[in-house]
């Protein structure tokens, strides 16, 4: 069985240490050298950070978020040991770990962080696609010739310079499709290398819950619920056509997982999905001034992204978290696509009036999705609103004054709210 050091990046045939430095960091698989899509997670991305830039942090509980009344970005694994997750809401975190170091983040420390290790990915391909900051998927297919070396061994070598390098870690998934590359990337964190070969796909997957599959969320965990649907082996007993009944395209995609098949390629240029904005309160709110600020800025903010990538969406979403924690989303589709902040502003306002008087709210957010090339659209106006047009027109004049004079040259007297 073929296998590699993690350490010395020695090749060898088979054994428990390694032959040339005795490390028994050690992986090896009948497929090792033969597979090339891989997941590169960093382990614990925005805590690591911070441990590396302080020193003094190491061995701490620390956790990375907007104080008390905000939410989890991402905690060390101390921290995790004691039951602190990614979105726990920031009082749950601190009852479970009172003594943890809360940090605000420090978001351009972690822009350089990961551009230092999308560089470092680019070394070994250009077929890399990020998901975040702090992973991306990687095709190494065809890359033994250059590199003289299998995937696995650059892999290898790409997570042991990020720690020499740069101080941080990462966990390698490495497998024949992005779905089974993500799910191996999971399995021995932190700092893990795990793979997933075609010959044990369907007995790996058999009794594994089928949350493992990306994008399964507690809704959607619901309604498979009801289809007595919690494990593949479950899955596999459904018939194609059944499936596409009863959970349309996602049950397409659902039987062709249950099997290990992913036939999405590796995309170093994937098209943005949807843009958005939010805020968390530092005081629960049923104000409506207030509100109507917030949601004024927040659909300026995601029209000024979607301007500046030419981008226009046809879906507009309105996203509210009451005090409980309970969450209310609406959303709309539009006649046609838009990227102008009044007319976001708008039809997220309507959704607003829809929820009516179920406040006071904790969390406000407003997102555009179903993206597209801005080209054509706000050109044909609204029908039952005589002054779109017009609206639009100063909104671009408006534009215009910003881009020469700076973002503040004008505001519109609801931003002050």
């Amino acid at each position: 069985m073929p296998a590699l050091c993690r350490d010395c990046l020695t090749e060898f045939k088979s054994g428990r240490r390694c032959p040339a430095c005795a490390s028994p960091r050690v992986v090896a698989h009948d497929e090792l050298n033969t597979l090339s899509i891989a997941h590169m997670d960093c382990d614990a991305f925005y805590a690591s950070v911070e441990k590396r830039d302080n020193p003094s942090l190491e061995g701490k509980p620390v956790i990375i978020g907007g104080g008390r009344r905000g939410v989890v970005s991402t905690a060390c694994y101390v921290a995790r040991i004691r039951g602190v997750r990614s979105a726990m809401p920031m009082f749950q975190a601190l009852k479970l770990c009172p003594d943890a170091v809360i940090i605000k983040p420090r978001m351009q420390a972690y822009v350089d962080a990961s551009r230092a290790i999308r560089a470092m990915m680019q070394d070994l391909t250009p077929d890399i696609e990020p998901l975040s900051l702090d992973e991306a998927f990687m095709d190494l297919s065809g890359t033994a010739r250059l590199h003289g070396h299998p995937p696995a061994t650059m892999l290898a070598q790409l997570v042991k310079r990020m720690r020499g390098e740069l101080g941080l870690t990462g966990s390698i998934g490495l497998s024949h499709n992005k779905f089974l590359a993500k799910v191996a990337s999971d399995l021995d964190k932190p700092h893990g290398f795990s793979i997933i070969g075609k010959a044990e796909t369907v007995n790996f997957l058999h009794d594994k819950p089928v949350r493992l599959i990306w994008g399964v969320g507690a809704s959607s965990q619901a309604a498979l619920d009801k289809a007595g649907i919690r494990t593949f082996a479950d899955l596999l007993r459904w018939d194609q056509t059944d499936l596409i009944a009863r959970f349309g395209s996602m049950g397409d995609r659902l039987w062709h997982l249950a099997r290990g098949q992913d036939r999405r390629r590796v995309s170093a240029h994937a098209p943005m999905k949807s843009i958005s904005n939010e805020t968390t309160f530092h005081d629960d709110t049923s104000d409506p001034d207030l509100l109507d600020g917030h949601l004024w800025r927040m659909a300026e903010k995601v029209s000024d992204r979607a301007k500046a990538k030419d981008l226009a969406g046809r879906v507009v979403t309105l996203k509210l978290k009451r005090a409980d924690h309970s969450l209310l989303s609406r959303r709309v589709s539009l006649r046609d696509a838009t990227q102008m902040a009044d007319t976001i502003y708008r039809t997220a306002r309507d959704l607003f009036d829809q929820v009516g008087d179920e406040g006071p709210y904790r969390l406000l957010g407003c997102g555009l999705s179903d993206l597209t090339s801005a080209e054509g659209a706000d050109r044909s106006g609204d029908l039952l609103d005589p002054q779109a047009i017009r609206r639009s027109k100063a909104e671009r004049a408006t534009d215009e004054i910003r881009a020469r004079f700076g973002a503040d040259a004008i505001l519109k007297g609801r931003a002050l709210r």
